[in-house]
């Protein structure tokens, strides 16, 4: 399937009138929807126990995505530092960007600031120095657990990724579920591939801020109708350089903010690609679970797809 016709910019009306169309003031936000009875109906897309990870390897060495990378060193014993008898033991000391645009992370719904506030209309001069005092990760500290499903473009369109700067609209997110036989529907976890790792992986890291694929904000109408409760992608969910006129990431504007939508960005779905082909689905199990960092905006995170 070829690319979209040329989907259409926003003037700055224009963004504003859409965000009005799709916000929601919910306290939990979209995790509203996220029912206990759709948790349990969400378990029964177990039935081979296949499970693969949704995150990429954290990335520590530099590179024109990330020019500040996760820092790893070992703390403890190893080679050079090892006792001659007893006991010791081997430590680490980690410390990311928790935002950056290479490794996998979720934004939590303090992390968009919009007009002075944050979702629902929270003061953003509750975030401080010491932290978020409120809207931080600490709102799924209990995990969003529920039915993920992903829609592969590259798949649809026949090709191995979308190339920096194409854009996904709704009608394309529709077009994918009839190709692959799924639905999205109402408490679902939706990710959606457009080949940024994959060409990462292949060609090498880019400079994401100047140029990456990802969602049309009219895409974001979809998933308003459909009620999903998070949105995941292997780029940054927005495309660039945007054509939304004075919004550098209208999708996390819409989805964060107007919303109330956990992001996360920059996940790794080559592993679970090849899984959902061999088994003819494209729906399964998903658990997410970020770490308990009181007043964040965000985490990393190591999504598991359980089909």
């Amino acid at each position: 399937m070829p690319a979209e016709p040329e989907l259409p910019a926003f003037d700055a009306d224009g963004f504003r009138a859409l965000y009005r169309r799709l916000r929601r003031d919910r306290p939990e936000g979209a995790l509203a929807e996220l029912t206990p009875e759709r948790v349990a109906a969400a378990a029964r897309e177990v039935r081979s126990g296949q499970r693969v990870s949704l995150a990429a390897p954290v990335q520590t060495r530099p590179g024109p995505d990330d020019p500040e990378p996760a820092v790893h060193r070992m703390t403890g014993a190893v080679a050079g530092r090892l006792p001659a008898e007893g006991l010791d033991f081997a430590r680490d000391h980690f410390a990311m960007n928790v935002h950056g645009d290479a490794d996998s992370h979720l934004d939590a719904l303090c992390h968009v600031v919009y007009d002075g506030t944050l979702y629902g209309g929270v003061d953003a001069r509750t975030l401080t120095d010491d932290g978020a005092g409120a809207l931080s990760v600490d709102l799924v500290r209990d995990g969003i657990v529920g039915r993920g499903v992903l829609l592969d473009i590259p798949g649809l369109r026949g090709v191995p990724w979308l190339e920096p700067g194409e854009q996904v609209g709704a009608a394309e997110l529709a077009a994918a579920e009839a190709a692959q036989g799924v639905r999205v529907g109402p408490g679902d976890l939706l990710f959606v591939r457009v080949g940024h790792r994959l060409r990462r992986e292949e060609q090498g890291p880019w400079d994401p801020a100047a140029a990456r694929a990802g969602l049309h904000p009219g895409a974001m109408e979809f998933l308003a109708e459909r009620r999903v409760v998070a949105l995941g992608g292997d780029g940054n969910n927005d495309a660039a350089p945007s054509r939304t006129e004075g919004v550098d990431y209208p999708v996390h504007v819409l989805a964060v903010h107007a919303m109330g939508l956990h992001l996360l960005d920059y996940l790794r779905f080559e592993d679970l690609v090849p899984l959902c082909r061999r088994e003819g689905r494209w729906s399964f199990l998903c658990v997410v679970a970020p770490l308990r960092l009181p007043g964040a905006t965000g985490s990393p995170v190591n999504p598991i797809a359980v089909l």
